[in-house]
Formats: C-alpha cells, structure tokens, sequence
C-alpha cells in the first residue's frame, strides 16, 4: 500500500504529492540477457558483437538456444554472424557456460561485414542486429562506413 504526504496551497489551487520517507520500491531484477554494443563502430569491414548471459539461464543443466541476425533499415535480412570461439553461425546454437565471470558467461559473435550467402560487402549505412535467447529478442545499432 501506497502512503502519500498531500499538502494544499489555498489561494493557487496546486496540490502537491510526495511520497513518505521510508517507502521503498523493489529491486529491479538482474538481466538474464545483455547484448552490448558492437565494436569498433563504425566499423570496415569486420566487427565484433559481445553479449552475456546470466549463469542463472544455465540451470539445471539447461542450455540456451541462441540466434543472431544482422538486418538492413528495411528489416531485410543481411547476415547470421559466427560464434567468435568457433566461427559456427549463431543459428539455433545450444550454448554452453564454460567460464563464468561475475554471474554471467560472456560470448562474442563476429560479422565480416558480408550479405549472407554471399562474397558482397555490405553497403555503407545503418544496420540492426538482434539475439535472440530463449524467445527473448534484444536489438542494438550498428554502423557500416567505407
């Protein structure tokens, strides 16, 4: 339950609400998933795109589906980027927590800045890419510049 301090002004007609000393909210709950921001960026003609994951979606031995796709401002897809470690494409990949750091396992996907499927570098200009964990989608920005 909420408790609030009402104060009136008479001759303004202004009321003020504040809430009491020693009211307190709830903890935010810690993120399971972070995706940080590409580097460098801008970037020609590779980049880097690290994310965490929290050691709590390991549990129990579970191992998280995880996928990656870089889109063009038209949301056309333009690229699955690779596992760093591995160069396996993040499509659907079950991963594994080998080290964890500070409550989280850290991963690094790695794009060559290339059309899928393709030999073409991507043009200059905005690009999106999203990861998707477990159903859970999270998107940044990144920048290509020749």
């Amino acid at each position: 339950m909420h408790r609030f301090a009402v104060a009136v002004l008479a001759g303004a007609g202004l009321v003020l609400c504040t809430p009491q000393a020693g009211h307190t909210q709830a903890p935010a709950r810690p993120a399971q998933v972070e995706l940080n921001q590409n580097y460098p960026n801008p970037f020609n003609p590779a980049t880097t795109i690290p994310f965490r994951l929290s050691e709590a979606l390991f549990a129990n031995g579970h191992r998280p589906i995880v996928s990656m796709r870089v889109y063009n401002v038209l949301a056309q897809l333009v690229a699955i980027p690779t596992m760093q470690a591995s160069g396996e494409p993040l499509d659907g990949v079950a991963l594994e927590c080998r080290d964890p750091r500070n409550g989280f396992c850290e991963f690094s996907a790695y794009w060559d800045g290339k059309y899928v499927g393709t030999d073409h570098d991507a043009a200059s200009g905005v690009y999106v890419y999203q990861l998707v964990v477990d159903g859970q989608r999270l998107s940044r920005r990144m920048v290509v510049m020749k």
